[in-house]
């Protein structure tokens, strides 16, 4: 709950939203952490601008400036336990998960908000580093936004699907501190 702004969030999360704690040890953090900036990391491209964040991904990559959606390298094996413990949080197969995208958010780097490009259904989010929130928001037909906030503890995950992953935006704001994720996501069907 947000403590600047306590009127602009409320309590009720949107439907399709789950998370897990503590789904790495403190010493798998920290070795993701390492492998995450070992990864040919790249700055965001989203058509003619580059992000703060530094991404790579695998299984699957969708290009933003000319919305394409490519065959990337295979997970590598450092990630596929860690797509077991995802899917068994989506209750979903390992194998439904084709896509990892790996990033790291130095301090200053945040998202903006967006919805994952519709190619793709379920989202899972591994969070790693420092602790951050997933904001929420849908546009009313006043004009106006529902809002909700999630937050991220380090080695915790969320599920997005249904209403949450469709109905909804998110973002996570600049951080002071370092923060990488591991994001899988299914194809849409």
């Amino acid at each position: 709950m947000s403590t600047l702004f306590p009127e602009l969030f409320r309590n009720a999360l949107p439907p399709g939203i789950e998370q897990a704690k503590n789904i790495v040890s403190a010493e798998e953090e920290a070795d993701l952490i390492r492998r995450i900036n070992g990864a040919a990391l790249e700055p965001f491209r989203f058509q003619q601008w580059l992000g703060k964040r530094l991404t790579h991904s695998f299984g699957w990559r969708y290009d933003f400036t000319d919305a394409s959606l490519s065959e990337a390298g295979p997970l590598p094996d450092w990630l596929l336990p860690l797509r077991e413990r995802a899917a068994a949080l989506a209750g979903m197969a390992p194998d439904a998960l084709v896509q990892a995208l790996v990033t790291r958010y130095d301090p200053g780097a945040g998202i903006g908000w967006h919805r994952d490009r519709p190619v793709f259904e379920h989202v899972v989010g591994v969070s790693l580093g420092a602790p951050a929130v997933l904001r929420l928001r849908r546009r009313r037909a006043d004009g106006r936004f529902d809002r909700a906030e999630i937050p991220l503890e380090p080695r915790g995950s969320y599920h997005l699907s249904g209403e949450a992953r469709h109905g909804w935006e998110h973002s996570i704001a600049p951080m002071d501190a370092s923060r990488w994720s591991v994001t899988f996501r299914s194809l849409a069907g």
